[in-house]
């Protein structure tokens, strides 16, 4: 009979109520976002690792998915430097947000129309945060084919 729970994690593993890889840090957030056609209803949300709880969840509103995994980092990046968490680990599993954090700058292509104009004002707020303020946080890329879904992914893949 399946209780449908995840697996513990290792007995060796304390600092965590999740099933992580050993290379993955617990001290952590893990980021996704989904949409429902692309462009489409877009939402994201973040995950604890330590306790495998969700911290943050947006949306949904009409946008892309790599509009709304930058969004994440960010969202996880400003949540984390308010609560004074310098050093934990930001992990999403899209290349392309990561590199768009970095640079700064949401690198997309959606088209600003009157039904994305409140999802730009968001993403102009997020690029604003980015240019104000620094972070020491990690943002590392989730590697999928290795250790599986991101743990805040939301179990639409068809």
């Amino acid at each position: 009979m399946s209780n449908n729970l995840p697996p513990s994690p290792p007995d060796w593993r304390n600092d965590t109520v999740l099933h992580l890889p050993p290379e993955v840090r617990a001290d952590a957030i893990a980021v996704d976002a989904a949409c429902s056609g692309n462009p489409g209803p877009m939402e994201y949300q973040g995950v604890d690792l330590a306790t495998g709880q969700r911290v943050f969840r947006y949306g949904p509103l009409h946008g892309t998915n790599n509009i709304g995994e930058f969004l994440a980092i960010v969202h996880a990046l400003a949540m984390l430097q308010q609560q004074g968490r310098t050093g934990t680990t930001v992990y999403s599993d899209s290349y392309n947000a990561i590199l768009w954090v970095k640079k700064r700058q949401c690198k997309t292509k959606l088209g600003r129309t009157p039904r994305t104009e409140q999802l730009y004002q968001i993403i102009a707020r997020a690029e604003q945060w980015l240019r104000t303020h620094t972070y020491s946080n990690p943002v590392v890329k989730w590697e999928t084919k290795r250790w599986g879904e991101v743990p805040a992914d939301f179990g639409r893949k068809g």
